[in-house]
């Protein structure tokens, strides 16, 4: 793995600048209905819902195999389990830009005041590129989470289990020397940006990231039962709890509707028109390389891919019982947002199907 300073503020290259609006006419919103259909049913779920901006054009298809609720799919607020990453990211990348935070602090001075660094210390930057050295899940995750390990896992192992954990153990590798997806590490984050900013992670994100980007569908924990989609197991039938990310709320605690999630992706497609701008154009730039030739690319807070137009942006999710994939193509001035409320399976359709169709494959 390569890996290069995290670029504070970052400003994107000329490849990643938008193109000047395109017309599309009846044939190619026709032709992308058809595409949309046939993306919902081959996802065979109980609910789903794939939409698409075109330079801030929406067009959106819903479908399931389940009988349509009493609120429109479209209109529900899905779980977006690791999606949520992307929110997390930004906000970061927001601080920063407003001069509150650098990304060089060490997790655990924000955490533990007076704490010496030490030598090598996991810094913000670490923790939201997956470099800290951290395991995906704490090491007595499973043994916490087995009783309730078909309902809510994630409920039995809250937030100060998941910050004295970090204290307590350092990490396996010395940080910013390999790549490792980490929930738990953008979850020690989460907490680590509460603690150096004084505000309950809930209000942090709502009132630096949802409120300004007028995200008012998008919240971090269900709220009504008639308009939060219920998630199903793999067999697409059984219900679930809604889930109750427990202490990894900054990691996968995020639901939204399509729209806002739609809101959200313009917004990265067109930052001049935020209010959130800087930030916006930051987290689009590469900050690590992996993998062989270094074919893997990330930024702050998405997957990145060549395409023949030019990068598209990415960043999948799964809880218990709902996936969500988000991406954006500046070339084509596309964003796709597609959520679906069936467990994650072997061989599952969903994730491919959504990211072919941004790829334009």
């Amino acid at each position: 793995m390569t890996a290069r300073p995290v670029p504070w503020p970052g400003e994107p290259v000329d490849e990643d600048l938008p193109p000047a609006p395109a017309p599309h006419g009846p044939g190619d919103e026709a032709a992308l209905r058809d595409r949309l259909a046939e993306a919902v049913d081959a996802s065979d779920a109980p609910d789903v819902v794939f939409a698409v901006s075109r330079h801030g054009r929406r067009t959106l298809h819903s479908g399931g195999t389940a009988p349509p609720p009493a609120v429109a799919r479209e209109d529900l607020r899905y779980e977006i389990g690791s999606a949520s990453k992307t929110l997390t990211g930004l906000l970061l990348a927001l601080l920063i830009r407003r001069g509150v935070l650098t990304g060089a602090e060490p997790a655990a001075a924000c955490l533990d005041p007076g704490r010496p660094a030490g030598p090598h210390p996991v810094t913000l930057a670490h923790l939201v590129t997956h470099t800290a050295g951290l395991p995906a899940l704490p090491a007595d995750f499973v043994p916490r989470a087995l009783p309730a390990w078909r309902t809510n896992p994630y409920a039995r192992y809250p937030a100060d289990r998941v910050t004295g954990t970090f204290l307590r153990h350092g990490p396996r590798h010395r940080p910013g020397t390999r790549w490792h997806y980490s929930n738990y590490g953008v979850s020690v984050l989460g907490h680590a940006l509460a603690a150096a900013t004084r505000t309950p992670w809930e209000d942090l994100l709502t009132g630096q990231v949802l409120r300004p980007l007028g995200l008012s569908g998008t919240a971090l924990r269900a709220e009504d039962e008639k308009t939060d989609a219920t998630g199903h197991r793999k067999d697409g039938r059984t219900p679930v709890p809604a889930f109750d990310a427990g202490g990894f709320a900054a990691a996968g605690a995020v639901r939204s509707t399509p729209h806002d999630l739609l809101t959200f992706l313009e917004a990265h497609l067109d930052p001049a028109r935020s209010p959130a701008a800087g930030a916006l154009r930051a987290v689009r730039v590469p900050v690590l390389r992996r993998g062989l030739g270094h074919r893997h690319v990330h930024t702050v807070a998405w997957f990145r891919h060549p395409t023949d137009g030019g990068p598209m942006y990415f960043h999948s999710g799964a809880t218990l019982g709902q996936q969500a994939f988000l991406g954006f193509r500046p070339d084509t001035g596309t964003a796709l947002a597609a959520v679906c409320t069936r467990r994650f399976r072997a061989r599952d359709p969903f994730i491919a199907t959504a990211y072919a169709l941004l790829a334009g494959e």
